[in-house]
Parts: C-alpha cells; structure tokens; sequence
C-alpha cells in the first residue's frame, strides 16, 4: 500500500510521466500542463525563469520516472547515488514547496514508463538492475484501496522501459525504449478497460530515452538515441490513432536523448539531455519549446543546473524538473527546479 506522511492519500491520487493534466485526452500529462498552482519557491514570478526549489529529500537520483498527482508531483525509483537502484517514491508539493515520503513501489525500478487514467497510477514496464534488464511488469495503483495490483504484462518480446508516454481514451501508449541493450521501435497500447495489449504501428526508426506526450488526441514522439549515448536524434514524429499512422513533424532545434520534457499550456517543453561532445560534462543545457498546432520550436532560457536522467511535469504554468545527474551517464544529484512559462 502507499503510505503517504502527513499527506492525506486521497488528496493525492490523481493523475501520473513522465504529470497531471487538464487535458481530457491526456490525463497522464505526459508533459501535459496541470491543475496546479504552480506556487512554489518562486510563485508571483512575471517573467519566464529558472526557479530553484527544494532539493530531493531522500538524496540524489536519477533515471526516474517523474508523475503528478492531483498538482503535486512524485519521483519514482532510478539510482542512487551510489548507483543502486531504488524503489522509493517522494512527494514534492509546489505550494509548499515540501517532500513528504511515500511507501516504495513494489520492487526497484529504473527507467520506468508511468501514466494515470481515471485516477488510477500505472507503471507498463521499466528496466530492472545495474544490467538494464527489461521488464513488461504492469502495475496499477488504486488510490481507493492504496494498493499496488499486477495486471496482464507486457507481451513477451515487447518488454521496454525508457519509452514515451501517453494517454488517449482508455489505452496507455508505450512508443519505443530500450531492451536487450538497445534502442527498439516498439509501439503498443495497454486498455486498462480491458486489461490487454495491441502492437502498433513501430516508430520510423528505433529509439530510447525519447520523450512524448498526447495534445488533441496525438501522441508525439521526441528526440531519444540509438546505439549509445552520443547517437541522437531530433526526429519528431506523431501517431494519430484514428489514421493508424505516424507522420513527421519539425525536428527540434536541438537533438537530444535522455532529456526531461512536460506539457505546459499545450506545449512540450524540452529541458537537459545527455551526449553533448561539445559539453566537458556531455549534458545539454538547452531548454527549448515545441507548439504543436504550429509545429515550429523555440529556444527558451537555458538550464541553470543542466541534467539528464530525470523525466519533468507540466503542473500550472510551469515545468518541474527533479533530479536527474549533471554529467553524462552517472552523477546523480538532488536539484529541483522549475521553469515558469507564462505564455
């Protein structure tokens, strides 16, 4: 069960990856903005920004998944530092700007694919160990009974973690990730109505710490890498469900894998990364928004504490960004911020 201190659980549970949204087709978030205030360490700000918030309580980490719940946000397993992988679950409320520590998920995970539909917290694979196994464990947290119930897995052979994200309807979409130690093209979609898996439509090219999102019924795909660190793409690509297809769309102006992005007023927002040769750290500090009804990108204001390694959340008007590490592949650290983008 999770236990939530002094947090009331119900007051919690509401919505979940890489975010709570106000977006009807996307309760996941999945980088879709939120419904809450956003009042942090730096409320009342009236400029776009950095603002610096407080650190992780339980200590540094990294390759997490990152969800909101009801406008607070939660950060899930990944590493320590001392590159362990963890099962603990930390609470961060932005109006407070205060940790309150939750029961662990049911075994430590890293690089998990995280979502919510009707109020309900699921995990539809992860990575497991120092080795990077592949897991297709499904897991559903019910804030009712505050349990964690194991539902039908991942077919075998589809098992991934490390994937994008998102929610149309009743169906969770996993696009892409990475297993047996490589990027894979993988696309399906768990029904937590019916508790079952379909195989989808593969992205144009295999892909791993990618990011994505659902605006308008569209899962978009973003960025990630094949065949290492340092093999990155900028590809952006969109699964419309009804057509059954994935089209192109403008590619970032930065091309990046293992970056944090949220939905934030019905745009990506796209922050940090990994495999940067120009970077003595290998970590990108871009920070750069994506509008989909324009399909065109922006530069915003660089990282302060550029990272990798962490997923974000749009909650309100800004984009949440705990954790993570500070150079390429491990150097955990506890850094929380928020970028506040009022437009």
């Amino acid at each position: 069960m999770l236990t939530l201190r002094p947090v009331a659980l119900l007051a919690i549970l509401t919505a979940a990856c890489a975010a709570c949204s106000s977006d009807p087709e996307d309760p996941a978030g999945n980088g879709a903005g939120g419904a809450g205030g956003g009042a942090g360490a730096g409320g009342g700000s009236a400029a776009a920004g950095w603002e610096t918030l407080a650190p992780l309580a339980g200590g540094p980490r990294q390759e997490t998944a990152v969800v909101a719940l009801d406008g607070r946000i939660l950060v899930l397993g990944g590493f320590n530092e001392g590159g362990q992988v963890v099962a603990d679950v930390e609470i961060y409320d932005p109006a407070t700007d205060a940790w309150t520590i939750g029961t662990p998920l049911p075994e430590p995970l890293h690089h998990a694919n995280a979502a919510v539909h009707d109020g309900k917290l699921y995990v539809v694979g992860a990575l497991r160990g120092p080795n990077f196994l592949a897991t297709g464990k499904v897991l559903e947290l019910d804030p009712a009974t505050a349990a964690w119930t194991e539902k039908t897995p991942m077919p075998p052979g589809t098992e991934r973690g490390s994937s994008a994200v998102g929610v149309i309807g009743t169906k969770i979409y996993v696009a892409g990730g990475f297993r047996a130690l490589d990027a894979v093209a993988d696309v399906s979609a768990y029904d937590v109505a019916t508790d079952t898996w379909e195989a989808l439509p593969a992205l144009p090219a295999p892909r791993d710490h990618l990011v994505g999102g659902v605006v308008g019924g569209v899962l978009y795909a973003i960025g990630g890498r094949s065949g290492g660190i340092e093999g990155i793409s900028g590809d952006v690509n969109a699964f419309d469900p009804e057509a059954g297809a994935w089209s192109p769309r403008a590619p970032m102006l930065t091309p990046r894998g293992g970056a944090a992005a949220g939905l934030v007023r019905g745009r990506f927002l796209v922050a940090g990364g990994e495999g940067d040769p120009s970077a003595p750290t290998g970590v990108f500090d871009e920070n750069e928004v994506y509008d989909p009804a324009a399909d065109a990108w922006s530069a915003l204001e660089p990282m302060k504490n550029p990272r990798h390694g962490t997923g974000a959340v749009g909650v309100g008007d800004r984009l949440y960004v705990p954790g993570g590490a500070d150079k390429q592949g491990f150097g955990a650290v506890d850094t929380n911020e928020a970028f506040f983008y009022p437009e």
